[in-house]
């Protein structure tokens, strides 16, 4: 897509052309006739075209690593006005909104537990749901890793390699001890917790694949609009928040390297944000008035 708009060999690419490449990006598509329902935008959405450029970018930064080229012609950003200090900054070459993520009601997330017609897809929803794992952090599981003594799993292969040691929901030992006892192949050999039950590949470690499959499947069944494996993780740090858990154990359960990461979760329902500052403003308001009475 890169190589159609900008015609001309790897080697003679620079700024300029890259530049220029995000314009036409930016573009209206179909003449502007057709918009997205999201935000009523003709051109494509900036997620997109930080995403290729993305892949441009690494796609250069290969050719300067095997001496194709000298340098990465994708600039990092641009170069603001100096401050006094005498330091530029960089603003990204393409902004892209940041959208808060969607999360779940709990009636939702009661329908979609008990349409879960399996003890272990009830297990990796609750894993995700109660406990804030990722998708692969959940089929990464080993038997081993689950602690029901301590009320904890290890988390072995987490983002980025990082591992950890979290607490979760007795809910979720449960059903995974229910799975284990009566639905896990009694021949399966391979350490992973989460396996396939029918098939040729009956016994096997289960796919990322697979687990979207169990999640589509029943959330299209129970009529949800939505309900990803990425948003019960995301609804379970968020009730999290909104229950008053701090943000720096909130960073470590969801295994984030930066609290920045974390911040987003500061973003909550109107309604928590309006109990919050009612309840912060009263004690402010008690405190005015004890020192006026003194």
């Amino acid at each position: 897509m890169f190589f159609t708009e900008v015609d001309m060999e790897p080697e003679h690419v620079g700024v300029t052309d890259v530049l220029g490449f995000i314009t036409a990006q930016r573009k209206p598509l179909f003449n502007g006739k057709v918009v997205r329902i999201s935000d009523g935008e003709p051109g494509l959405s900036a997620s997109t075209i930080k995403r290729r450029l993305s892949s441009v970018s690494g796609f250069f930064s290969y050719l300067v690593m095997i001496g194709e080229r000298g340098s990465n012609p994708v600039p990092k950003g641009l170069t603001t006005r100096r401050s006094r200090k005498g330091h530029g900054a960089l603003v990204p070459l393409v902004r892209a909104p940041r959208v808060l993520p969607k999360i779940l009601e709990p009636t939702e997330v009661d329908a979609l537990i008990a349409a879960l017609r399996h003890w272990r897809d009830r297990a990796m929803v609750e894993a995700m749901m109660l406990g804030g794992l990722r998708r692969c952090e959940v089929l990464g599981l080993r038997i081993q890793d689950l602690r029901p003594g301590e009320g904890r799993v290890f988390v072995n292969e987490g983002k980025g390699g990082h591992q950890r040691l979290i607490p979760i929901s007795q809910r979720f030992f449960r059903s995974a001890a229910v799975y284990l006892a009566t639905e896990r192949p009694e021949d399966s050999s391979t350490e992973q917790l989460f396996v396939v039950l029918k098939g040729p590949r009956r016994g096997q470690p289960l796919s990322e694949d697979g687990l979207d499959e169990i999640v589509r499947y029943t959330r299209d069944r129970i009529g949800l609009s939505h309900g990803t494996c990425h948003e019960l993780r995301h609804t379970c740090l968020t009730r999290l928040r909104e229950a008053g858990m701090a943000l720096e154990a909130i960073q470590a359960q969801a295994g984030h390297r930066s609290i920045e990461t974390t911040r987003i979760y500061l973003h909550l329902s109107n309604e928590w944000l309006a109990d919050e500052y009612a309840r912060a403003i009263s004690l402010i308001d008690s405190t005015v008035l004890e020192a006026v009475g003194q």
